[in-house]
């Protein structure tokens, strides 16, 4: 995340959130431990445990009596966003505790990402109103400290077993998450669980202690492919190179679409890609997204329009993580087509940055439509929950 800069080009001072003195064996900040992305399911060697990845905000929940602290991977804690999750920890978790887990946003029997993301907002008014509108959930996955007692150094086979018995038969809105050590069913959840808007599997290794903000356990993620547009560029922000590619699809409308980016080069090839996009330059009054710049200030606070809502997708959209972010880019005529890799689509777009992994000269602009992507078959969000 970029800091704000003064008119000086200078960091200006920021006002963090106050972290409470809470009485507890493990206190905040506490950094979560990650997984590290592997290709292929690891196979049980009788010490490992698998999960489902759920799609949200990472959040390490703090219960000290009346006191909740919602934290977070960075220095913005989830405490002010999240109201109805604080009452829903002082409610149904432990007098003093400390779970890590995911805030997730169910939307009928699916996950969905980008109403969770509109839930970050600057006014009060607006954050009291989205939690009773689109209220939130938490997922728990791991326990931390309970009482006294803290579990950093104890096996994630324990504290898992210790998690369990603090979790009543059936959950309100802070759920537990179900864990399997059949590696042959972890693969069929890898394959079902996705239409339900989770986009992997995570593995633990049952002898583990808790190791915060290092890559000790492994995550095992969807991987598709598609055959998108370039449209255009962003400088990286060292300097005249190319920083992220943003790609398009053609909807049933005709029009193309803004989908995502493509942004992890080396950058000996970032400069090569100026040189090669050089001669598609176009004037952005002439380009499929020259409106760009009108539609984003009029979108502002607004859901993203796209193709299933009737509008066109552009790239112009405010960031509501950097507010002072550049987000304006190098029109290019929509004539190139490169495969890229994706994991899961965010409603009309790709959810994470794509990955380039060839050019496409034998495929037309116009044949990059949304009817290539695949669909993964739906699924309940509460069977999973149940399990």
């Amino acid at each position: 995340m970029t800091e704000p800069t003064t008119p000086r080009g200078k960091k200006a001072a920021k006002e963090p959130e106050p972290i409470p003195d809470l009485d507890l064996p493990v206190r905040p900040p506490v950094a979560p431990m990650l997984a590290k992305p592997v290709k292929a399911m690891p196979r049980q060697d009788g010490n490992l445990f698998y999960e489902p990845k759920w799609d949200g905000f990472r959040c390490i929940v703090f219960r000290d009596g009346e006191e909740v602290y919602l934290g977070s991977r960075n220095e913005r804690p989830f405490t002010r966003y999240f109201p109805e999750l604080v009452e829903a920890a002082r409610a149904e978790l432990p007098e003093r505790c400390v779970v890590d887990g995911e805030i997730v946003l169910p939307r009928g029997s699916q996950l969905d990402f980008e109403a969770l993301q509109q839930r970050i907002h600057p006014a009060a008014s607006r954050v009291k109103m989205l939690s009773e509108q689109t209220p939130a959930s938490f997922v728990a996955f791991d326990l931390l400290a309970l009482g006294d007692e803290s579990f950093m150094e104890t096996p994630f086979a324990e504290r898992r077993r210790r998690l369990v018995e603090i979790f009543p038969e059936k959950g309100g809105s802070i759920r537990l998450t179900p864990v399997t050590a059949d590696d042959s069913q972890a693969a069929e959840w890898f394959d079902m669980f996705e239409g339900a808007g989770l986009d992997g599997i995570i593995v633990k290794p049952g002898d583990q202690p808790y190791i915060p903000d290092k890559r000790t356990m492994f995550k095992v993620k969807h991987e598709r492919t598609a055959d998108v547009v370039i449209a255009g560029y962003r400088e990286h922000k060292s300097g005249p190179i190319v920083g992220s590619i943003l790609l398009g699809l053609y909807g049933d409308d005709g029009r193309l679409h803004h989908v995502g980016v493509a942004a992890s080069f080396p950058m000996a090839r970032r400069a090569e890609l100026v040189e090669e996009l050089k001669p598609y330059i176009a004037d952005l009054s002439e380009h499929p997204w020259g409106h760009w710049a009108e539609q984003a200030t009029a979108n502002i606070g607004q859901p993203a329009a796209g193709p299933a809502t009737g509008g066109q997708r552009v790239p112009g959209a405010i960031s509501r993580w950097n507010a002072k972010k550049d987000l304006s880019f190098i029109p290019l005529r929509p004539e190139l087509v490169i495969e890229v890799a994706y994991d899961q689509m965010e409603g009309d777009r790709f959810r994470h940055t794509a990955q380039w992994r060839r050019p496409r000269p034998d495929r037309t602009p116009q044949s990059c439509t949304y009817e290539q992507l695949e669909r993964p078959v739906s699924y309940d969000l509460d069977d999973i929950l149940a399990r």
